[in-house]
């Protein structure tokens, strides 16, 4: 049965809605006016959805703004990429097997929420842009490296109700979401007629907030969060902060977005609204099309928020009608959101507990780097920040002219990434530089690898259309894919005689791409730093060839007529760009890629077996070992006991999901790739650690496997060694991480590990949690955690316990030869008493607050996962009742 108070006709249609104005009005006269957007949304998914008789007080803590109870939201749908949306289907393919053990019909199993999960994160960009032949022989090496991983999607689609696959080469998820698969305001039908009311979803991907520039609350989660909510599971939380962000004055001529979200991401992160709903308003975010929007709402991680949210608007109709929608969808969004009170002009009375003000004007031209998106770096301060300068240029040069890479080489040029080829501003810009750049006679240098791999196909049709496709495909920027590519670390392998002078010579190499992550390590092997830029930028660097280079000022090149090219000779006018987006960019182009797309994941009534057949020999798929009570991994032969716990690791701020499980290449010399030499693959389809994670056999061999690790534990010669090293205790031994896990499942040793602030910042990486959990680690005690690995770790039973501020590692005098246990009763938020005890034989406690904060996270906890879980509670409710 649906909740029928507050529901209505609404008006001009043959539709109902839920008053959820009306409800909160009913409890504080006047309090929806006040209440900002985020809060109208889950209002409205708490009328709908909720138990009616705990509804009062689920929207008093909206009304009141308090946190003193949690309160359920019902995400719509749930989007996924391949990686972690085989890894969660994964799961539930094993979960049947389980189930079935138990004696329980596997079939029953099924995801309760729609599931879209599209293949975008399984291309490397093996052949660059420079091949004209590039995108069909990417495609075909993705199709023969992923067959096992292919196989078990396709399974997927026809054994599990609710799931739809996208397959391989159309596309970036968020796009996609973006372009066509969000409705903005959904239609279901119930027992009660058809029911109109507001799209939510969660993704797995951090990057998921996306297409919250479309005014649809949309989170990224874990795969492991991503399967609670698939399985029917309310997600359960307080009420956030909510941040308004008022946007004032315009940017100045030149800006792109990209520019502006590089410039608000350091600002936001500098103005903490880690954790937070940040929603953007005012004069200046109304003057941002959708295509800039999303730009902006696609790093809502890199500042650390959940969400960035736009209010829907006259923008959001325009772009519905640009990107194709129907124009009864189009005036459905409309008509509800001017009637529910979800449009603009209703918020203007939206009061925030907080409001930060940021000033478009003040934009400059910016870039990001050396390792992290919040570090911009505006390229009038190259030479101050020591990057670029006459010195440096003049010695790279001088290299160039033996034949050299030159010092500070841009191996990688991409314009990748759905945060900026989702707005055809930005890639018009970038196609608009490299046609002013050919005509001046300039080129991309030899050895940067350039490649072009946009997140939809209508891409391709506008770049077409405006007649410039060609001329960034004549500075080697053609199209590759469509996919993830190099932003998410599938750059590919390089030309071998770049590679060995990088390596010959201890080159300092550097990637400069459009994309929203550059940690160390991320996005190739052999790119020790890598640069975010705009892909006008990254169009200017490829023939730049080197970092060490002053963008704004030096000479990129001599044109035919022998006179010096600098970036401002070659920049596009912005009334030039939007002219020609104006005129190239089609609804019908949108139409001509979604439509067909759509149409082929018809159900053909075909169905499987409900239980996997899985491939012993797969270094892709393989049955988890949650519930095994023997093997690598196996969680059910060793329980936790928070006792005798020694430490993994030792680690200082900011480790990222990427240090604790990289996705980029696996090298022949890491434990995995020695793995995967051991089981017959040839090293030229080791592929990425991303791909493998459906094997925890592979992936457990990529925990901690970044070559840019620093654990302060891996102590030689007195220095702390960079790499996938650790201590063995008490042997004192240091090895290699996958060396001292082994170790340590071989003695049963529980583990645990210790680290600084922002602890799991970063991709929502499940397998940052399956990693160390499978390897024995029961507890994390860090100074901070980001939101999604904090609830992934949970999911996988890890409990995360914080230090108190001004308590850390290095005020404990910790070094690792310690061992630790855990002493109190979890609750949400309470504390707990970490016990350390010294080689030395002291012992002391230390006061940490269990960071379990809702009472949902306590029971997941305790039943040991997220799975499990669900498990107990299946068969308790398909138990046979006795006679």
């Amino acid at each position: 049965m649906t909740n029928t108070a507050h529901r209505k006709p609404l008006p001009g249609t043959s539709l109902q809605y839920f008053d959820a104005r009306e409800a909160v009005d009913a409890l504080q006269p006047g309090a929806w006016a006040k209440l900002p957007y985020t809060a109208r949304v889950h209002a409205e998914n708490l009328v709908r959805r909720a138990d009616p008789a705990q509804l009062s007080a689920y929207l008093g803590q909206l009304i009141e703004r308090k946190r003193e109870i949690d309160f359920p939201w019902f995400p719509v749908r749930v989007v996924c990429h391949d990686i972690l949306g085989q890894t969660a289907l994964v799961d539930l393919a094993g979960l049947r097997d389980a189930i079935a053990k138990e004696g329980g019909d596997p079939a029953a199993v099924n995801p309760v929420v729609p599931v879209q999960l599209i293949v975008d994160h399984s291309l490397a960009v093996e052949c660059g842009g420079f091949d004209p032949d590039a995108f069909r022989k990417n495609r075909a090496i993705e199709d023969r490296r992923n067959e096992d991983r292919f196989h078990f999607i396709e399974w997927t689609k026809k054994a599990f109700a609710n799931v739809d696959v996208i397959p391989a080469g159309n596309g970036i998820m968020h796009q996609i979401n973006l372009e066509k698969m969000s409705p903005v305001v959904n239609v279901q039908d119930d027992e009660h007629g058809k029911l109109a009311f507001p799209d939510t979803c969660v993704g797995t991907d951090s990057h998921t907030p996306h297409v919250d520039a479309l005014g649809v609350i949309a989170v990224g989660v874990g795969g492991l969060e991503a399967e609670n909510v698939m399985l029917g599971r309310a997600s359960w939380m307080r009420l956030p902060d909510i941040v308004g962000v008022e946007l004032t004055g315009r940017r100045q001529a030149g800006i792109t977005a990209t520019d502006i979200v590089l410039a608000l991401t350091e600002f936001l992160r500098k103005e903490k609204v880690v954790g937070a709903y940040v929603e953007f308003f005012g004069e200046g975010a109304s003057s941002l099309s959708i295509g800039d929007r999303a730009t902006i709402s696609n790093m809502c991680p890199e500042y650390g928020a959940t969400a960035a949210l736009f209010y829907i608007d006259e923008q959001t109709t325009a772009y519905l009608r640009l990107t194709g929608r129907e124009e009864a969808q189009v005036q459905l969004v409309e008509t509800y959101a001017k009637t529910a009170g979800f449009w603009a002009d209703d918020l203007r009375s939206a009061q925030y507990e907080r409001v930060l003000t940021f000033d478009l004007y003040s934009v400059v031209r910016n870039m990001a780097g050396p390792s992290n998106p919040h570090r911009r770096l505006p390229t009038s301060a190259l030479v101050d920040r020591g990057i670029a300068g006459a010195v440096q240029l003049e010695m790279a040069r001088a290299e160039e002219a033996e034949g050299l890479l030159p010092d500070g080489a841009v191996i990688i040029a991409a314009i990748t990434s759905c945060t900026n080829t989702s707005n055809p501003r930005n890639v018009i810009a970038a196609a608009l530089l490299a046609r002013n750049a050919n005509a001046r006679g300039l080129m991309r240098k030899p050895w940067v690898k350039s490649s072009l791999a946009p997140g939809s196909k209508a891409v391709e049709l506008y770049l077409e259309e405006a007649e410039l496709l060609c001329d960034l495909e004549k500075l080697g920027f053609g199209i590759v894919g469509f996919a993830c590519t190099t932003c998410n670390g599938m750059s590919g392998a390089l030309d071998p005689k770049i590679q060995q002078e990088i390596i010959d010579r201890g080159l300092y190499a550097t990637a400069v791409l459009s994309g929203n992550r550059n940690f160390d390590g991320r996005i190739h092997p052999y790119a020790k730093q890598t640069f975010l830029a705009s892909p006008p930028l990254v169009v200017a660097y490829a023939i730049a060839g080197t970092v060490r280079f002053d963008i704004e000022q030096d000479v990129l090149g001599i044109d035919l007529q022998g006179n010096p090219v600098r970036l401002k000779d070659i920049w596009p006018s912005d009334e030039e760009i939007d002219a020609i987006v104006a005129k190239a960019v089609k609804p019908e182009q949108f139409r001509a890629v979604y439509e067909p797309m759509f149409a082929l994941r018809a159900d053909n009534g075909e169905r499987v077996a409900p239980q996997y057949d899985w491939r012993p020999q797969s270094t892709y798929i393989r049955r988890p070992p949650y519930w095994d009570t023997e093997g690598v991994g196996a969680l059910a032969a060793n329980p936790r006991t928070l006792k005798g716990m020694r430490p993994l690791a030792l680690l200082p701020d900011n480790i990222t999901t990427d240090h604790l499980s990289p996705s980029n290449a696996i090298l022949a010399n890491s434990a995995a790739g020695e793995y995967l030499a051991k089981m017959g693959l040839p090293e030229e389809d080791f592929n990425s650690y991303a791909t493998h994670r459906g094997d925890h056999l592979t992936a457990m061999r990529a925990t901690f496997a970044n070559p840019q690790l620093v654990n302060e534990m891996a102590v030689v010669d007195g220095q702390v060694k960079k790499g996938s090293l650790t201590r063995i205790e008490p042997e004192r031994q240091v090895v290699r991480m996958w060396e001292a896990i082994e170790t340590y499942l071989n003695r049963n040793q529980p583990l645990i590990i210790i680290a600084g602030a922002d602890y799991g910042q970063g991709s929502s990486r499940d397998w940052a949690a399956k990693g160390v959990r499978l390897a024995g680690v029961e507890v994390v005690v860090a100074e901070g955690f980001e939101r999604i690995h904090r609830t992934n770790l949970i999911g996988m039973g890890v409990l995360p316990l914080e230090f108190p501020m001004g308590v850390n590692r290095k005020t404990l005098a910790l070094d690792g030869s310690e061992t630790y246990d855990v002493s109190g009763t979890p609750t949400p938020g309470g504390m707990l008493n970490l016990v350390v005890h010294r080689k030395n034989g002291e012992t002391f406690e230390v006061s940490v607050r269990c960071r379990l904060d809702t009472a949902e996270e306590v029971q997941v906890y305790e039943a040991g996962g997220v799975l499990q879980r669900f498990a107990q509670d299946f068969l308790a409710a398909n138990a046979p009742v006795a006679a």
